[in-house]
């Protein structure tokens, strides 16, 4: 992914609520979020390419998101897929802190990343290989993107304002979210940050949504837990280029009774 917004503890309905873009070379192979054949516990899209993913939910309720750090010079040619991370964090048996101090011993053999990972409803850690810290998250609104947690980019900034006024008032409303997602709006150049890539590509990467010609936001996705342990995810996907057809994909996890069916 390259944009998570997400709160924790905004209310007593709403412990945890998270709304996310996943940007990609269109021409990059996707398999839509569903449950993986091999792996049943795991409802996630697939990189068809890598074989990894870049969120993903566990019927134990259980979920982690990943982004890349944007810096050429920290880029590995044979650094190993960062995708691969996220089934590795779902299907481990221990705490997701513990998962994270295991995580730490291999993390800098790839290139830079962030992982945000929680159980829905209880505690949220975020892990960079950059920093090589483990951080409890604190409840509150906040943002990630393709540097550090909270980094205030104007997509992250605007993305956190557009996320709490959408669920200040009222029971979080799939269109609004899906709507805050699609902002194409750019901020002035002198608001951009300077990551390497060049200006042209820095004003392409600005926007919550992404359209370019060979590259831009892939699908969409919204996850909430509820005060009954209830999650709700829902993944909407263009299926062919900057101009694509959306498809909607949605899901009604209970971990507590593992009763997960698609909606």
């Amino acid at each position: 992914m390259c944009l998570i917004l997400f709160g924790i503890d905004i209310s007593p309905d709403i412990p945890f609520i998270l709304a996310a873009n996943r940007d990609e070379f269109y021409a990059r192979p996707t398999r839509a979020m569903a449950f993986w054949p091999e792996s049943p516990d795991i409802l996630a899209g697939r990189d068809l390419q890598a074989g990894g993913t870049w969120f993903g939910v566990s019927r134990r309720g259980r979920f982690a998101a990943l982004t890349n750090y944007r810096d050429l010079t920290r880029i590995k040619a044979d650094a190993p897929s960062r995708g691969e991370i996220i089934p590795d964090a779902l299907g481990f048996p221990g705490s997701v802190r513990a998962y994270l101090t295991r995580l730490d011993s291999r993390a800098p053999q790839y290139s830079g990343f962030n992982l945000l990972a929680g159980e829905a409803g209880g505690e949220v850690y975020w892990y960079s290989n950059i920093t090589r810290e483990i951080k409890r998250v604190p409840p509150g609104f906040h943002g990630l993107s393709n540097a550090f947690l909270d980094t205030p980019w104007p997509k992250v900034a605007l993305g956190r304002q557009l996320l709490e006024e959408a669920v200040r008032n009222t029971f979080p409303d799939e269109d609004a979210l899906f709507a805050l997602l699609s902002d194409t709006g750019r901020p002035p150049d002198g608001d951009l940050p300077d990551t390497g890539v060049g200006l042209e590509w820095e004003r392409i990467l600005s926007p919550l949504f992404i359209r370019s010609d060979t590259y831009g936001t892939r699908s969409s996705t919204l996850m909430h837990a509820g005060a009954p342990g209830e999650i709700q995810v829902t993944e909407r996907t263009w299926e062919d280029g900057p101009h694509r057809e959306t498809r909607d994909r949605s899901f009604t996890l209970h971990p507590a009774s593992r009763r997960n069916k698609p909606d």
